[in-house]
């Protein structure tokens, strides 16, 4: 079932959604101050792509200063976009029967997307 729901996932807009969080992700490396916005955002696209079968995992230390303040500028300048983005397309699919599956991952990636320093997705054991 993981494996059909990804496929299905990237034929249907993950494989689009994950390339343009990587390609925005390497723009946001070309300055210093934006890489390491850039390499969450390149993270959430990975994550993107496949999410089925993957939970969300803390770090070791997800709430260090440094953390909680780079976790507040994402949100300010890109978090709450992303989040809302996913919510939206969540209430669509939560609509069908179909779609509760897509729904669910939309609403996993709502997290993350609002806290990705600190967390990531990785697969379920």
């Amino acid at each position: 079932m993981i494996l059909i729901g990804n496929i299905i996932w990237l034929i249907f807009g993950g494989f689009v959604t994950g390339v343009g969080y990587i390609i925005g992700g390497l723009g946001m490396c070309l300055t210093i101050v934006g890489i390491p916005f850039g390499l969450e955002t390149i993270k959430l696209g990975i994550a993107t792509m496949t999410p089925f079968g993957k939970e969300i995992v803390e770090d070791d230390n997800p709430n260090s200063n440094l953390k909680l303040v780079l976790n507040a500028i994402w949100i300010i300048f890109f978090g709450w976009e992303i989040a809302i983005a996913h919510l939206v397309l969540a209430a669509l699919f939560f609509v069908s029967l179909i779609g509760l599956p897509f729904a669910e991952q939309h609403f996993k990636l709502v997290a993350i997307a609002l806290f990705p320093f600190g967390r990531d997705l990785r697969k379920v054991r």
